[in-house]
């Protein structure tokens, strides 16, 4: 990597997952160095589950895979973005963003897939 990147002290970095087509933000999760060395490689996204502890490739399971077109970095190093093209629902619960309704419990969002059909 030619830019240096400002990981915390957990050594991960956040990264946003925005639709390259519509602008649209996804979602957010975080990055370890190894997490961007492969989605470098593969072409997919990786991210890091600090719940499991381990790396993930975006749709591994649920086959929603996150094809990458572009990585930026931010002004201090300090966050990613990932400009891909979404296969799918970004969202475990089933919508197209994890960002799929307003602080009051609202509902904004489509849901384009059913989570226990994908998840059994």
């Amino acid at each position: 990597m030619s830019v240096d990147l400002a990981f915390d002290e957990n050594k991960l970095l956040p990264a946003i997952a925005q639709d390259v087509e519509t602008g649209g933000v996804l979602m957010l999760a975080y990055v370890t160095r190894e997490a961007i060395e492969r989605s470098r490689e593969t072409g997919e996204a990786h991210y890091y589950s600090r719940s499991r502890d381990e790396l993930w490739h975006k749709g591994g399971s649920s086959g929603h895979v996150q094809r990458i077109e572009e990585i930026r970095v931010d002004c201090d190093g300090d966050a990613i973005l990932y400009l891909v093209d979404q296969e799918g629902g970004a969202c475990h619960t089933g919508y197209e963003s994890c960002f799929y309704r307003t602080l009051d419990g609202e509902v904004v969002g489509d849901r384009v897939f059913d989570p226990d059909d994908v998840y059994e």
